[in-house]
């Protein structure tokens, strides 16, 4: 192989690598896998509320959910104030 093709073959790699890597973060970013851990934490939550017998199930249960749901979308924007503070 020549040094040319090496580069071209690297550079291939590079990029493939790149796409997976940008779609990984996609998923992380995602309002889908943000609200599917919300909901799975909800039923799970619940679950073991009514498992234990605890007062308002539902309405803990919920609270959970809502204070992850909460924490991932304020997350944006404490990055985005963050990172302008630290550009001072």
């Amino acid at each position: 192989m020549t040094e040319l093709e090496e580069l071209r073959s690297e550079i291939e790699a590079i990029k493939k690598r790149n796409k997976r890597v940008e779609a990984d973060k996609a998923w992380e970013t995602s309002t889908t896998r943000n609200i599917f851990i919300a909901v799975s934490s909800f039923i799970i939550i619940y679950v073991v509320m009514r498992l234990v017998n605890a007062d308002n199930p539902f309405f803990n249960a919920l609270v959970g959910a809502l204070t992850y749901l909460l924490s991932t979308f304020s997350y944006g924007i404490l990055k985005a104030w963050w990172l302008k503070k630290r550009q001072l």
